[in-house]
């Protein structure tokens, strides 16, 4: 397959289960509602080694939040819900109710609960007030800045990890323009982040080391430089690879996601550098999830395993 001089190399992405949680939070500011955002996402791309992936899911106006405030929308991801569960509260207190003017809210109805105000109740010392309003109870905790409005807890859902696709490119500038005009078209799909740093990873990684006790290494097929002294993936022409690793609430979301941001690639096509895309996957080993790419160019949306 190829699309505007690019191959779609015939492959797939491997992705795992993942699961996850959505907070709202709020500020008298947008500036404020993304300090809180961006504070709380940080340190958080992958789980190998932050406890989670985290990432803003949206800016929200006013009219879109319950408190009519501006906001932002959070997606935190863990390997179990166990793990969601530990994360989330230390996540909520370190980040959210330490900054001014926020307040925290449920983003999700369904599924098992995630602890909010719940658990970080008690940093009032017995001066927090509840108030229950329908199904739904807020507490209220006072703080020198005044008070911090939370649910008490948020739901959570099943969702994928590790979904992702390859850019390969002639040049480091050509692959960054092109990573650069994904992340742009994807963000705009609901129910995904991309939790690196500024959606795009340099550092692909396989599984596994030479060194004992290392989950994780360099993917070394896909290194430029290691051209002739690993097998590799690579063309002669391609001088600079870089990954968009994606998560999200559904199967569905991360397949739109990467049909989003390979059709942007493509525009870009041949012309602007961009030789073929590729995707990581372990021979069907890491995951159940299967985002074949011709597939999704295709109109549809790979296979659970």
């Amino acid at each position: 397959m190829i699309l505007n001089g690019v191959e779609i190399r015939d492959t797939f992405a491997e992705a795992f289960p993942m699961v996850g949680t959505r907070l709202i939070v709020t500020a008298d500011t947008p500036e404020w509602a993304l300090i809180a955002g961006r504070t709380t996402t940080g340190f958080a791309t992958s789980v190998i080694g932050c406890g989670c992936e985290a990432g803003i899911e949206r800016t929200l106006a006013p009219e879109e939040t319950p408190d009519g405030r501006p906001g932002v929308s959070l997606l935190i991801f863990a390997m179990d819900f166990g793990s969601l569960k530990k994360v989330v509260p230390l996540r909520l207190g370190q980040c959210v109710l330490t900054c001014p003017t926020t307040a925290c809210y449920a983003g999700i109805d369904t599924g098992k609960r995630v602890p909010l105000a719940k658990t970080i109740r008690y940093f009032a010392d017995g001066h927090q007030i509840s108030k229950k309003i329908g199904d739904k109870r807020f507490w209220r905790l006072p703080v020198m800045e005044g008070e911090f409005v939370c649910d008490e807890d948020t739901g959570s859902v099943d969702g994928v990890g590790g979904g992702n696709f390859l850019i390969l490119a002639r040049s480091r500038g050509q692959a960054l323009k092109a990573a650069e005009a994904a992340v742009a078209a994807m963000v705009q799909v609901p129910g995904i982040i991309l939790p690196f740093p500024g959606g795009v990873v340099r550092s692909g990684s396989k599984v596994g080391s030479k060194y004992k006790g290392l989950f994780a290494s360099t993917n070394d097929a896909y290194c430029p430089t290691l051209r002739g002294t690993v097998p590799s993936q690579l063309p002669e022409e391609v001088g600079s690879v870089l990954e968009i690793v994606i998560d999200g609430v559904s199967f569905e979301a991360v397949a739109q996601a990467t049909k989003v941001g390979i059709t942007a690639v493509c525009a870009i096509g041949a012309e602007g550098g961009v030789v073929a895309i590729d995707a990581g996957n372990y021979g069907g080993n890491l995951g159940p999830f299967h985002f074949k790419l011709r597939e999704i160019m295709q109109d549809g949306a790979g296979e659970t395993a």
